[in-house]
C-alpha cells in the first residue's frame, strides 16, 4: 500500500511539474492535462473547500478533488483508525525509513523524556487549532472570494516552486527535519503534523481498535516496544490513544496467537460458561481493503459527477501560471 501510493504520487508529480513547464515554456499548447491528484498536497485547500460545502451546499470549482481526498482520508480514519498516515502518506513512508536507517547505523533511536515529549506533541495541536481557527472564522464571502482568487487557483503551483526555487532557509529546515527523522521515530509525524492530527482526532469515533486479550498475554513487552508511537499495549485493553495509526506493528511481532488484534468490539462466545469475549479481528488484507475501497470509490463518484477536475480555462491557467511567483493573496 505504501509502495503504491508512492508510486502513484511521484507519477502525478511528474504530471504536474510536465503540465507546469508546458505553461512557461509552450504557452499551455501541449496535451498535457492537469492531475487533479496533486490537491491532495493542498490539505488547507480541502479544509476550506469542505466547509465551503457544508455552508453553501455546493462543490467548489477550484481545488474540489482536495476536498475529496480530505473525505476519503477522513472516512478512513473513522473506519480503520488513523491508517492514512501509516499506510498512505508518503511523508510517513518516507519518514519511516529515515527512523530505520537510523535504527540500523546507529543500533537504535531515541526517545524524548515525557516532560520535553508531551509539549513538543502540543505543537501539532497548536497548528491545526491554528489552521482551523482561520478557515473556521471566515465569513462565506470571504471564503468563496478566496477560493476563486488567482492566488488560490495557482496555489499548487506556488506550492511546486517553493521546492523548484527553494532558498537557504527552506533547505535548512528540511535539513533539520530529516536529521532529525534519522534519530527520533515519526519526529515530523510526532510533534508538528496537523493533517496527521486531525486524522488521529478523527479515529476517536473508529470501532476498530488494538485490544489486547489478557487471558492469551504471555507479558513478553514486544508489542510495547514496536510501537512506533510509543503506546504501552502491553498495559492496556484497549488502545483508545489518538496516536495509533492502525499499523499492526505491536500484532506483528506478538508471539503469543490471539493475544493482540486489530479488531471490532469483541462479541460474547456462545459458551457461557467461559463468559469469553470473542475479539472480531481484521487482517492486514481487510484493512488494505477497506482503504482501497474508501480512496477508490470516493475519487471514482467525484470524477463521474463532475466533481474532480478543478474548472478553469487553459486561457486563465496561460494567464496565472507563468506569473504564479508574483501572485500573493
Amino acid at each position: 500500500m505504501q509502495f503504491a501510493f508512492l508510486l502513484l504520487n511521484a507519477v502525478i508529480g511528474a504530471q504536474f511539474v510536465l503540465w507546469v513547464r508546458s505553461f512557461e515554456i509552450a504557452g499551455g499548447s501541449t496535451s498535457i492535462e492537469r492531475p487533479a491528484g496533486v490537491d491532495g498536497w493542498l490539505p488547507i485547500a480541502g479544509l476550506m473547500n469542505l466547509r465551503y460545502f457544508l455552508v453553501t451546499r455546493k462543490v467548489p470549482e477550484i481545488h474540489p478533488s482536495a476536498m475529496v481526498l480530505l473525505c476519503a482520508f477522513l472516512l478512513t480514519s473513522v473506519l480503520v483508525k488513523k491508517s492514512f498516515c501509516s499506510w498512505l502518506c508518503p511523508v510517513g513512508t518516507f519518514s519511516e525509513y529515515l527512523w530505520k536507517l537510523g535504527r540500523k547505523v546507529y543500533k537504535r533511536n531515541f526517545t524524548a523524556p515525557v516532560w520535553l515529549d508531551l509539549p513538543l506533541r502540543s505543537l501539532k495541536y497548536i497548528l491545526l487549532a491554528f489552521f482551523v481557527f482561520i478557515v473556521f472564522t471566515m465569513s462565506q464571502q470571504q471564503l468563496g472570494e478566496f477560493l476563486m482568487s488567482p492566488f488560490s487557483i495557482v496555489a499548487d503551483v506556488k506550492m511546486l516552486n517553493f521546492f523548484r526555487y527553494i532558498g537557504t532557509v527552506g533547505i535548512a529546515v528540511i535539513a533539520i527535519l530529516v536529521f532529525l527523522s534519522i534519530f527520533i521515530q515519526n519526529f515530523w509525524c510526532r510533534f508538528l503534523c496537523p493533517y496527521g492530527t486531525l486524522m488521529g482526532l478523527v479515529s476517536v469515533l473508529s470501532p476498530v481498535k488494538i485490544r489486547r486479550d489478557q487471558q492469551a498475554c504471555i507479558d513478553c513487552g514486544k508489542c510495547n516496544k514496536a510501537c512506533p508511537s510509543h503506546l504501552p499495549v502491553d498495559r492496556l485493553v484497549q488502545i483508545r490513544s489518538v496516536e495509533c495509526t492502525g499499523c499492526m506493528e505491536c500484532v506483528a511481532v506478538c508471539p503469543a496467537e490471539n493475544a493482540l488484534q486489530l479488531s471490532l468490539p469483541p462479541r460474547r462466545q456462545p459458551d457461557a460458561v467461559t463468559a469469553r469475549w470473542r475479539l472480531r479481528a481484521l487482517n492486514p488484507q481487510a484493512i488494505a481493503a477497506i482503504i482501497a475501497l474508501v480512496f477508490l470509490g470516493l475519487v471514482g463518484a467525484a470524477r463521474l459527477s463532475g466533481h474532480w477536475q478543478t474548472n478553469i480555462s487553459r486561457e486563465v491557467y496561460m494567464q496565472l501560471v507563468p506569473n504564479a511567483e508574483n501572485i500573493d493573496h
